[in-house]
């Protein structure tokens, strides 16, 4: 195999995880089930994972105003990828009228803000 197809190849294995379509929330979900549909198909949150992980002590801050912004902090304890070792996921969510999308996590933006427990992440998550 050439060099180019080689790279080809590598390439689709990587970009495939990323066309993967999200699983989608279900109809006339919550705007809080709809962040914790995002939040878990991202990577950090085990999205690509093949080895199933379990959700724990969830939480979520929110909604706060930043820059004109309206923000939504996720974070959450996982266990499974790593054994006996818990990793910590989080994830910064804007919603933009009802459109929600993930930006780049500032470590400033969330800290600060009152959490409270997010069951709906530990449901949809810890589904098997």
């Amino acid at each position: 195999m050439g060099g180019s197809v080689r790279l080809l190849l590598l390439g689709l294995v990587f970009a495939l995880p990323a066309c993967t379509p999200r699983p989608a929330p279900p109809a006339g979900a919550s705007l809080r089930t709809r962040i914790a549909t995002l939040a878990l198909a991202q990577t950090d949150f085990g999205a690509v994972s093949v080895i199933p992980v379990r959700f724990e002590h969830s939480r979520i801050a929110g909604p706060f105003e930043d820059g004109g912004r309206t923000l939504y902090c996720v974070s959450t304890r996982m266990k499974g990828r790593t054994f006996g070792k818990g990793e910590r996921a989080k994830a910064v969510i804007r919603d933009t009228g009802g459109v929600l999308s993930v930006i780049e996590d500032d470590e400033e933006v969330c800290s600060g803000h009152r959490t409270e427990p997010f069951a709906e992440l530990e449901t949809l998550g810890n589904r098997t």
